[in-house]
């Protein structure tokens, strides 16, 4: 009866949460094995996403499971996205920045596709959507901006996701987490003052954006966010002590 009551009610109850929080999972047993680096990525915005909702009263569980599941839509071309490809290759170099931008920007309406295709919630499906709000692809709008010839112009708008914004706390929280976890992923030497720095950052530009107008999230919110964005990642690139070699006698 539950999965008849969730779908009258247009609701997800923490069962179900539980059971799509289970790594068995088909879905989540593709990114496994399709898409590895992807996989670890929503693993770490799946913890980021959860303290942060606890700080703020929000849906821990719901914004964890959402996290999982946000960037299934990969699974079609995960080697044109860069936690999955080789350090020193990329598909895009032989690309033009519009062709890269497509490709990137189609995982959300992958991801929404396959979802329904494997019978997700509308609460799920909503953190594939909204995971980018209608945020700029900022690398391929550059790149193209470099390319342009004198007559020609490149409009900020076509590299923008589609959309729709967050519209809760934690789809909201979800796409911070997103952000800052990659941004922490192009940290060279990752101390706390620069960790700190970079989070601050990215919220502040994500707010200034307006990607946060339609949730309910405040100042204050943000505030808390950033410190616990700020402790977890300082516990996943904490140092590690130099151990001295063993010698063979």
């Amino acid at each position: 009866m539950l999965p008849i009551f969730e779908y009258l009610f247009n609701t997800v109850t923490n069962i179900s949460l539980l059971e799509l929080a289970d790594f068995n999972q088909p879905l989540l047993q593709r990114l496994v094995m399709e898409a590895p680096g992807t996989y670890h990525h929503s693993l770490v915005v799946g913890n980021l996403s959860e303290s942060a909702c606890r700080a703020v009263g929000a849906n821990a569980l719901l914004a964890r499971v959402g996290a999982y599941y946000h960037d299934i839509g990969k699974l079609d071309k995960a080697e044109y996205f860069s936690e999955n490809q080789e350090v020193r290759e990329s598909k895009h170099d032989t690309l033009s920045p519009e062709m890269s931008k497509l490709i990137i920007m189609n995982h959300v309406k992958e991801g929404v596709e396959l979802a329904r295709k494997s019978h997700l919630s509308q609460s799920i499906i909503e953190f594939i959507e909204q995971h980018h709000g209608n945020s700029l692809v900022y690398y391929f709008y550059r790149r193209a901006l470099e390319k342009i010839e004198e007559d020609k112009e490149v409009r900020e708008e076509g590299f923008r996701y589609a959309g729709p914004k967050p519209t809760t706390k934690e789809t909201a929280i979800v796409l911070l987490a997103d952000s800052v976890e990659a941004a922490s992923r192009a940290l060279k030497e990752p101390t706390a003052g620069k960790i700190e720095e970079m989070v601050h950052k990215v919220i502040n530009n994500k707010f200034i954006d307006g990607q946060l107008d339609e949730c309910d999230l405040t100042l204050k919110d943000l505030e808390k966010i950033s410190e616990v964005f700020v402790r977890v990642l300082g516990g996943i690139y904490h140092s590690r002590i130099n151990y001295p070699e063993e010698h063979n006698k």
